[in-house]
């Protein structure tokens, strides 16, 4: 018993930095982008730093844990697609693409975070009817097919905050770059008044 309580929080460990990696790389996939190795490190440890309070969260209240741990990462998730693309490390950044819809970004994560249990369950549950796979290794299959689509559900969701982070301040600066003198006149308005050149000699 002792043993096994021992070896928790080393699994727990290797399964964030395993999951934490998997983003990384989905979030790659997501862009077209290669990443770089020292970069996919980097991103694979803040991401387990990241994960820590949501297993914590999970491992002391079970799935009443659930929706703390999904409104948490909502916050601090995209801190790995953040260093993955942008090449910094800061919370700041993703506490900001959060906010730029946070209900948006929970109910999404909330979303992917259930129909992957459902689907894991279900999975699980039938491999083990089946007799196909021992306990172990039918939990490990449920996972292992419903992960890819977690992490590439993430990655598109760093993308569409991203966007909404974008969209306001870029067409507020496109229309600050119009100057008023060649916006179309005001219906109506009066004509620009022209002075008369004066006549050529000769004429």
């Amino acid at each position: 018993m002792q043993s096994d309580r021992a070896r928790l929080p080393l699994a727990f460990t290797v399964a964030a930095a395993a999951a934490s990696l998997s983003f990384a790389l989905a979030t790659g996939v997501v862009a077209g982008e290669r990443i770089p190795g020292r970069r996919l490190a980097e991103a694979t440890a803040i991401g387990t730093i990241t994960l820590a309070p949501a297993i914590v969260l999970l491992g002391f209240f079970g799935i009443v844990g659930l929706l703390p741990a999904v409104v948490w990462l909502a916050f601090a998730g995209a801190v790995v697609p953040v260093l993955t693309l942008e090449r910094r490390l800061s919370y700041r950044r993703a506490f900001a693409l959060a906010r730029a819809d946070l209900g948006h970004a929970i109910g999404s994560l909330a979303t992917l975070a259930l129909v992957g249990l459902l689907t894991a369950y279900v999975l699980f549950f039938t491999l083990r009817s089946a007799g196909t796979a021992a306990l172990r290794a039918s939990a490990f299959l449920s996972v292992l097919v419903i992960s890819p689509l977690l992490f590439l559900g993430g990655a598109l969701l760093y993308f569409d905050q991203l966007a909404r982070v974008g969209s306001s301040p870029r067409r507020r600066r496109t229309d600050a770059d119009v100057h008023p003198a060649v916006q179309p006149d005001r219906a109506g308005g009066p004509d620009a008044q022209v002075e008369p050149r004066p006549a050529a000699r000769g004429q």
